[in-house]
């Protein structure tokens, strides 16, 4: 056994070498991406690894794998398990052969995410299992577990970790890798095919399973009871680390229930726990799952307290803070020192596109095309490209989830049939979910414009690969899948492909697309910039600016910023030489110079 320091996402991957996973798939996504870049980064031989086009691909392939005997593991955050839920919800129904744990990164904030939604309820809702894990030690001994449930009850199982867990860093102890378990093969038989009369059968041993479950559950070291007084707190996932910090720090006699699996709930533990005290107050990160089931089990005989009753917050993550007086106050402790200084809150800093961006050339000519039309509506996805909505750009209207800007952009249009349609969506997210909305569009002939902005990678979760960039995650040379291509193969005839630090040509490009009748569509190539070296030259303000900021006005470059004379000036150390401001300035005050004089 080995001691290293950890990340949560790290943790989980080497927990599941350690339980011979050998296939492990996933789309990249906030706070989940590390799990896999882990696997990546550590080459553990006979593991095979994917970043896959879409979470429901990912999590077919983790099933396939698993109906072959297989170990297997897939990895999202949890707007992800929207899109792998088909699949998900057909799988507890026809079940696995090897185990399969499906991790589900939640982001309570919501930091990263358009949600806050709460993955317990997916496992409820399918009736698979949950382990929410409070620390990375406890997730590395947690994926193990998950396996073992898996494969004794053929079922995939979840793990739920958040975003403290999936980024905090601890000491874990490792233990020796085995190496992946031998996959048993493939055996034919009915019940891998789902047809409804199999359905009805296997949901009724589903339903069978939950109780065999929760006494499995109530073995398992995550779940326990911690003894004090007649006052009681049940907590699940981080929020059991800042419950016990609390507790520690002010001497609090209460009774704990830390809850591992919070579904299906340990019943023998909860009724023990529930038989000890009078009143509960439940603590856990996002929706009331626990307190929920608690109140169904308790039957009116203890007081119960959470966010049902208005006790704890009902989003947002929580901290040592933000539960320590509701606790203090429950426990009938005395409040933190009057004195005590509370800590200032950081001073807000919103994401901005980078420097050199090629996005915001795209934004920009875009916006310049649009100047001809009475009315445009800029319908964005998820992206770095979102960051496009904010000012001065001012080009994403509309955001609501992968793929769905072309497909909003087609129902703004049909509502507004003299409202122009630009669609916004990244190269990455073309072939996670653009690619069907871009048929209907073609079906239905439907007169949008298609923006595709391909910066080479998917850059907003660190520059991960997919089917257009030529590679696999496992540095594997690939086909590289041509969007032009697939474009004129879905019908797209009015395609123009740009470099958008072209800024005529560009403009021109969507002049020409807007004014086609139809779905049209202009691809704007080129790399992010955090995919290439800085040049050796860089722009400087000269003498002749005249102070009017169109530079700053228009773009919103962060290299760009107002000087003490009131005059433009370029930070060279992130200025990429993209050029784009000298379409701005009116004066030519912006000139190309060594970076180094």
């Amino acid at each position: 056994m080995t001691k290293r320091v950890c990340m949560g996402n790290e943790a989980i991957a080497l927990g599941a070498a350690k339980a011979g996973v050998s296939v492990v798939s996933g789309y990249p996504g906030t706070p989940s991406t590390e799990i896999i870049e882990t696997f990546l980064n550590e080459k553990i031989p006979g593991i095979e690894v994917q970043w896959s086009t879409n979470e429901k691909t990912a999590m077919e392939v983790a099933a396939g794998a698993a109906y072959a005997g297989a170990r297997s593991m897939v990895t999202m955050k949890q707007v992800g398990l929207n899109v792998a839920a088909d699949p998900l919800m057909s799988l507890s129904y026809v079940g696995v052969e090897g185990g399969m744990v499906v991790v589900v990164a939640d982001d309570p904030g919501p930091w990263s995410s358009q949600t806050e939604q709460d993955t317990r309820h997916f496992a409820k809702y399918a009736n698979l299992p949950v382990f929410d894990p409070s620390s990375p030690e406890e997730a590395y001994q947690m994926v193990s577990s998950a396996f073992d449930l898996s494969e004794e009850f053929k079922l995939p199982v979840f793990l739920r970790p958040t975003t403290r867990v999936c980024h905090a860093s601890a000491t874990v102890d490792l233990e020796n890798d085995p190496g992946p378990r031998p996959a048993a093969g493939f055996e034919k038989k009915p019940d891998w095919i789902i047809f409804p009369a199999l359905s009805y059968r296997k949901h009724g041993e589903l339903e069978q399973k939950q109780k065999l479950i929760s006494d499995k559950v109530s073995a398992l070291p995550f779940n326990r009871i911690i003894k004090g007084g007649r006052k009681g707190i049940a907590v699940s996932g981080i929020s059991y680390l800042y419950a016990m910090e609390v507790i520690k720090e002010f001497d609090l006699d209460l009774t704990v229930f830390k809850v591992g699996t919070p579904y299906p709930l340990p019943l023998k533990l909860a009724e023990e726990f529930l038989s000890s005290v009078d009143q509960v107050m439940v603590v856990e990160e996002l929706d009331p799952v626990l307190e929920e089931q608690l109140l169904l089990v308790s039957a009116g005989k203890n007081e119960i307290f959470g966010k049902m009753t208005g006790d704890m917050p009902c989003n947002g993550e929580y901290s040592f803070e933000s539960i320590k007086n509701r606790l203090l106050k429950y426990a009938g402790a005395e409040s933190a020192d009057p004195d005590m200084v509370e800590i200032p809150n950081l001073p807000v800093r919103p994401p901005v596109l980078c420097a050199g961006c090629p996005h915001r050339a795209s934004f920009y000519a875009a916006k310049t095309a649009a100047k001809n039309y009475e009315k445009t509506v800029y319908c964005g996805d998820i992206g770095c490209y979102t960051l496009g909505n904010a000012a001065p750009l001012n080009t994403v209207d509309t955001c609501l989830c992968m793929g769905a800007g072309i497909t909003i952009a087609q129902g703004i249009k049909l509502a507004e049939k003299e409202t122009k349609c630009i669609a916004f969506i990244g190269d990455s997210t073309f072939f996670h979910t653009g690619i069907p909305g871009i048929i209907n569009a073609v079906y239905q002939n439907t007169d949008i414009t298609i923006a595709v902005l391909d910066n080479h990678t998917t850059a907003m979760t660190g520059g991960q690969p997919h089917p257009g960039t030529g590679r696999t995650a496992m540095g594997m040379p690939a086909k590289p899948l041509d969007i032009e291509k697939i474009l004129r193969a879905c019908g797209v005839e009015h395609i123009s492909t740009v470099d958008p630090f072209k800024y005529e040509e560009t403009v021109a490009a969507f002049n020409n697309a807007l004014e086609y009748n139809g779905p049209s569509a202009v691809i704007a190539k080129a790399p992010c910039i955090a995919l290439i070296k800085l040049p050796g030259a860089v722009r400087r303000v000269n003498e002749a600016c005249i102070g009017c900021l169109k530079c700053i006005k228009h773009l919103g470059c962060p290299a760009m910023s107002v000087g003490n004379d009131g005059k433009v000036v370029i930070n060279e150390s992130i200025c990429t030489d993209c050029s784009l401001c000298v379409n701005v300035c009116p004066v030519g005050a912006i000139k190309k110079v060594d970076r180094n004089v």
